[in-house]
């Protein structure tokens, strides 16, 4: 099926698999037991996963607002659209990955792992225009990223990607957000005191394009790829004598933050850089932006 010659219809949206849109939302699961896949809720803040997503049947139900679905009804709940405007959405968001379908039988796997092709110097055209639209040099970018291609579900994929410690990729692209196994964080060990925290490449990469002016090796960094990664990376960040985190500014990130400035005073937040954004990279993307809140809905 070509998405891009004409309009999803309501019914080609609903075959789409909700665990695989949310991942482009950025949203992962916490849990997964057997078909059910359990996240934070995407469409209200909470600690404690209470939205489940059945892959076997791709429905919805958010045991904190009693409302569940299909995709669609998910949709114009998130984005606050009318169905006509999410279908806008769906098929102007997904010009290099398609959506995963789910097969008419609805028999589905709960393994649809990334294969990983090869990686690659960054030459994509979409890719590097990416990168500029992110504020991002591409002699930043090619320091620390690769252009990798993956297969999922019988297709083939490509993205910018950034590997962790255990050899798997962070991967972006304009519309897509995923991972490939191993997840973990990563870190870069220069032999400094000092130890820089962001929680994704992306704003990493944002740091370092705003600091070239900085010793090329004058700090170690860590990437958490998850927040949910924080205690893995502790031991790593501990053993520096001052620790600077520049976490999202979103419920999350925020949370993290407070919960290390009561660990350590090793611990400095330096998200007051960008109060009024998201994160570090929104503020060097918008550095006049007005202060507003942030959702982190940004397909």
């Amino acid at each position: 099926m070509d998405f891009r010659k004409e309009r999803l219809s309501t019914e080609e949206a609903k075959k789409i698999d909700m665990t695989s849109y949310l991942s482009s939302l950025g949203h992962q699961p916490v849990e997964i037991r057997n078909v059910d896949y359990w996240y934070r809720s995407p469409l209200r803040e909470e600690h404690q996963p209470s939205f489940k997503i059945n892959q076997k049947l791709n429905l919805w139900f958010d045991h904190g607002l009693g409302k569940g679905g299909n995709l669609i009804d998910f949709g114009i709940l998130y984005h606050g659209c009318t169905v006509s405007e999410f279908l806008e959405k769906l098929n102007g968001n997904f010009s290099l990955q398609q959506p995963t379908l789910l097969p008419s039988n609805k028999s589905v796997s709960t393994d649809n792992k990334i294969r990983i092709l090869g990686d690659f110097p960054i030459t994509s055209p979409a890719l590097l225009r990416y990168l500029e639209e992110r504020k991002i040099p591409i002699e930043i970018a090619e320091q620390f990223c690769r252009e990798v291609r993956y297969e999922l579900n019988n297709k083939t994929y490509f993205g910018i990607g950034f590997k962790n410690n255990s050899g798997g990729f962070e991967i972006r692209n304009p519309y897509f957000k995923t991972s490939s196994s191993p997840k973990d964080i990563t870190t870069i060990n220069n032999g400094s005191g000092e130890a820089i925290v962001f929680e994704g490449f992306i704003d990493f990469l944002s740091f370092k394009a705003t600091t070239k002016n900085l010793p090329e090796k004058g700090q170690d960094f860590v990437v958490l790829n998850s927040v949910s990664f924080f205690e893995r990376a502790r031991p790593f960040m501990e053993n520096h004598k001052h620790i600077r985190l520049y976490l999202d500014r979103d419920t999350t990130g925020i949370n993290c933050t407070q919960r290390a400035l009561s660990l350590s005073t090793q611990y400095k937040d330096e998200s007051i850089l960008y109060k009024n954004h998201k994160d570090f990279n929104d503020w060097i993307m918008n550095p006049g932006k007005a202060p507003k809140k942030h959702l982190g809905r940004r397909l």
